[in-house]
């Protein structure tokens, strides 16, 4: 009998597992992928740290959460400075005095200003009724055009014309040259990939992988004392209330031979036609890593949204007000459930960015495990 069954070796999960094993309580660790870290895991391939889920890039102005990652792993400086291309057109995201240069050759912010100005007036959309009027009222139509409408489309798979106007309740425009995609005061990557920051996070906890909780779940319930789950919260209580929805992610990773494929860590796809939101090449999210004899070919993976459906991986959750409505129903039945813990962002059916994670597993660990 342990102290606390955790359902997920992903982050949420970890961080809770080293808190309770660093105050004497046992822990049982499962998870049904073959490997630790969840969707941040990484693997080397041609002495490259691969992001198999797609790139994650650690940031935050919390420094408390800073200095707490910082026990498991070093990060090196890498600053998220993504490229857009539109067709044979290169934009720096996000949108910043680089951007409006290279889309209209302005180089005063009180220039990139008035043309931005120009162009919401010349729409003369006063209640946006949709994502595109919404988004069209924030930058005009030429940014919305090139660097907004294909990528949006792809990535929820519907028409912006046919999806809310709240999902893009603002658009951050910045009036400085300046490509540093996060305004977060600490940014960085663990030096040996995210695997080896959560094994360090997991050192001396029980670790079960190939194991799947809901193909054993009245064993694995009378494990523990109390469970802390980070899986889907509806498929927890058998879709009782009906199915929450997300969206997927599909990935092609290809090794290739030259040193440097793209001169960037993350390209994004802006246009429709093309099928992938972007493509990553995971070398130059390290340094000293990017060409050379060290590593003289390099592995790209591109990204492609997908529909979601059961058996498929959930990566974004579709918090609409149909869906968040849903959700609430499930928080309630969770609610009765003492001797279970919802974290994460599936148990709380909620997109969190790393930092976020972590600040969750940390209060609910503070909370759970007062002496």
């Amino acid at each position: 009998m342990y102290n606390y069954l955790i359902i997920g070796a992903g982050l949420f999960g970890s961080v809770f597992a080293h808190e309770a094993h660093k105050r004497g309580r046992s822990v049982h660790v499962i998870d049904r992928r073959p490997h630790i870290a969840g969707n941040i895991y990484t693997e080397e391939i041609e002495g490259i740290q691969v992001h198999r889920y797609g790139a994650h890039i650690f940031h935050t102005s919390n420094k408390e959460v800073w200095d707490y990652v910082q026990q498991f792993a070093e990060f090196n400086r890498y600053t998220n400075s993504p490229v857009a291309r539109y067709r044979d057109e290169l934009y720096n995201m996000p949108f910043n005095m680089n951007t409006f240069h290279q889309m209209w050759g302005v180089i005063t912010p009180d220039e990139a200003k008035a043309k931005i100005e120009e162009q919401i007036r010349e729409a003369g959309i006063k209640e946006p009724r949709n994502l595109e009027e919404q988004a069209i009222s924030l930058v005009g139509r030429d940014i919305y055009e090139k660097l907004v409408k294909g990528y949006t489309e792809k990535q929820w798979g519907r028409r912006a014309t046919e999806l809310p106007a709240f999902i893009i309740r603002r658009l951050p425009v910045r009036m400085t040259y300046d490509n540093n995609y996060f305004n977060d005061k600490y940014q960085g990557i663990p030096v040996g990939g995210y695997t080896k920051m959560v094994e360090a996070m997991l050192d001396g906890v029980e670790v079960r992988l190939n194991t799947d909780f809901f193909e054993n779940r009245e064993v694995f319930e009378q494990m523990a004392k109390k469970i802390v789950f980070t899986g889907n919260i509806d498929r927890y209580f058998d879709f009782c209330e009906g199915e929450l929805e997300y969206r997927s992610l599909r990935f092609e990773t290809e090794i290739l031979d030259t040193e440097n494929y793209q001169g960037n860590a993350v390209v994004n796809y802006t246009e429709y036609e093309i099928p992938y939101t972007r493509v990553i090449e995971h070398k130059h999210f390290e340094f000293g890593c990017q060409g050379g004899k060290a590593t003289p070919r390099t592995v790209i993976t591109r990204e492609y949204p997908a529909v979601w459906k059961q058996g498929e991986e959930p990566y974004y959750p579709i918090n609409d007000d149909r869906t968040n409505e849903l959700y609430r129903k499930y928080a309630a039945l969770a609610e009765k459930c003492p001797n279970v813990i919802f974290g994460g962002r599936l148990g709380k059916y909620r997109y969190y960015d790393m930092h976020q994670v972590i600040e969750e597993a940390l209060s609910c660990a503070r909370d759970e495990l007062r002496d």
